[in-house]
């Protein structure tokens, strides 16, 4: 197979070529017990290196400094922008503005995830029973989860007006 599984980009620029000694020692018994090769043959091909990095890219148009690129983004946006006047969302945020209705949505939720969380592992326990061959256990199960999901219901329909 000649085609190398990431194909090199044409505008990339050539890789650095290792520099070639010409008096470099050969030593003997490094290529498998054969005589070195002559002067005048031609040497093995080797594999190809992979490219020497280079910071930057090979389009030109994208190593321009930060603020050429993006012009809309001025050293001092945010805290040097004479629009801005006040940090944050303003006076009160953040505070609770009717406890009452928020200790009830709390009440509710955890109630609801209490049962949820009933109702998962009831769901366990009815699949288990009726792979288990205990129909009649796995049907009163049932009963318990459709139960269960009926106070769900019931605590939602309880306060309509908070949704």
């Amino acid at each position: 197979m000649t085609e190398d599984a990431f194909p090199r980009d044409p505008e990339a620029p050539e890789p650095a070529r290792p520099p070639v000694t010409p008096g470099a020692p050969v030593t003997p018994g490094a290529s498998g017990g054969s005589p070195p090769p002559s002067p005048s043959a031609p040497a093995a091909p080797q594999a190809p290196r992979p490219p020497a990095y280079t910071p930057g890219s090979a389009q030109p148009r994208l190593n321009r400094p930060v603020h050429e690129r993006y012009p809309q983004i001025r050293p001092t946006s945010g805290y040097g922008d004479p629009r801005i006047t006040r940090t944050g969302p303003g006076p009160g945020a953040g505070t609770e503005q009717e406890p009452e209705r928020s200790s009830k949505l709390t009440a509710r939720l955890t109630l609801a995830l209490t049962v949820v969380i009933g109702q998962l592992w009831g769901l366990t326990i009815v699949v288990d029973e009726w792979m288990s061959g205990n129909t009649g256990t796995a049907w009163w199960g049932a009963g318990f989860l459709c139960l269960s999901f009926l106070v769900v219901l019931g605590i939602w329909l309880l306060d309509p007006k908070d949704r």
